[in-house]
């Protein structure tokens, strides 16, 4: 079907939203509670647009499309509106950006500046009382003074990661986000995997690594996960030439989504003193092992276990694969296995 957005014929799938619409035609329509194939909930109105024919605003994030409908995204009504909508949003969220870990990694703060808001008139009724900070987890923290009930780490917790262990609740008459990350958190449902913190549009949920940068001081670099063969995508946030931080990409087997070994055990020891960083071969005179070329080490494993082949023949010799490697890696090394050892014992140690 066919729909109009700012005076522009576009093409649109039948039962798509107005917002997936958009976004195919490179048309910006701000969102901050929504996330693809996550969240469609609609509560922040930020991505409200103006249908001709109606006297209401409607979300784009969950309105269907439906032929010859014409939409405006950015008309004066539909940009005051988003004013409001961020004013109101400002009144409930403690405005301590220089010192937050987001500062310039903030949607909130993203669009504020895009709209032009800077303060607000309106008097929050959160911001009457400190909610408490959770922050006894190894990895996470959780600011509700900084959350903006956008959900986003709710859905994704629950129809994502499939733990539910983020919840929605009550606090008198306050909405707030209960994250498990007080000091029973192990008690909790949690599996530390940190998928909320990174679905989070402000500071309020966040990896306590975020502390050491910030956006600006950082550069990314795409590269795979080297705990499993799953093969998920990951960007290393590399700050001075150190890794600083890790967060999922949008890989083909993981779409942005992290395990805890992956986002929090996949870089530390990259640094550490005791990794050996080149090749020792054993001076069978002194017993201690000495630096070498990698031609002198792969030489000297090729020909021992040529000769060993050579002298008892291939069924001497199996090759056993580590489960951290990748799936093409695995599948070169039994075929070494089998071609040039001439073995049939090649084994894989993913299992438990």
């Amino acid at each position: 079907m066919q729909i109009i957005i700012n005076g522009m014929v576009v093409e649109a799938k039948e039962g798509s939203t107005i917002l997936q619409t958009a976004r195919a035609a490179g048309i910006d329509i701000p969102t901050l509670c929504y996330l693809e194939g996550v969240n469609d909930i609609g509560s922040c109105r930020l991505c409200v647009v103006e249908l001709e024919g109606s006297d209401v605003l409607v979300p784009a994030c969950n309105t269907k499309v439906k032929e010859n409908m014409v939409v405006h995204t950015h008309s004066e009504r539909v940009v005051e509106a988003r004013k409001t909508v961020l004013k109101l949003l400002l009144s409930e969220h403690y405005g301590d950006c220089f010192s937050c870990e987001k500062n310039g990694d903030c949607e909130l703060q993203k669009y504020c500046i895009e709209y032009g808001v800077e303060t607000t008139e309106y008097a929050g009724a959160r911001k009457e009382r400190s909610f408490k900070k959770k922050d006894a987890h190894p990895f996470l923290s959780y600011d509700p003074d900084r959350c903006i009930q956008c959900q986003r780490c709710v859905k994704t917790c629950s129809h994502v990661t499939g733990r539910k262990a983020i919840s929605l609740g009550k606090t008198g008459m306050f909405s707030i986000i209960d994250a498990p990350f007080g000091p029973d958190w192990k008690e909790t449902l949690c599996e530390s995997c940190g998928n909320c913190a990174q679905a989070c549009p402000t500071g309020a949920l966040t990896v306590k690594r975020r502390k050491n940068y910030r956006a600006w001081e950082v550069q990314k670099v795409r590269t795979t996960c080297p705990h499993c063969a799953t093969g998920c995508q990951m960007d290393l946030i590399v700050k001075n030439g150190k890794i600083v931080d890790v967060v999922g990409a949008d890989g083909p087997s993981n779409h942005g989504l992290l395990c805890v070994k992956g986002r929090s055990g996949s870089f530390d020891f990259i640094d550490s003193p005791e990794r050996i960083r080149f090749p020792l071969i054993k001076n069978k005179e002194t017993g201690e092992f000495e630096r070498a070329t990698w031609d002198e080490a792969l030489d000297l494993v090729a020909s021992k276990f040529t000769e060993i082949r050579n002298n008892y023949g291939g069924e001497a010799l199996a090759g056993f694969a580590c489960s951290r490697s990748a799936n093409e890696d695995i599948y070169m090394l039994q075929k070494m296995v089998r071609t040039a050892f001439g073995s049939n014992n090649t084994d894989n140690c993913a299992r438990v």
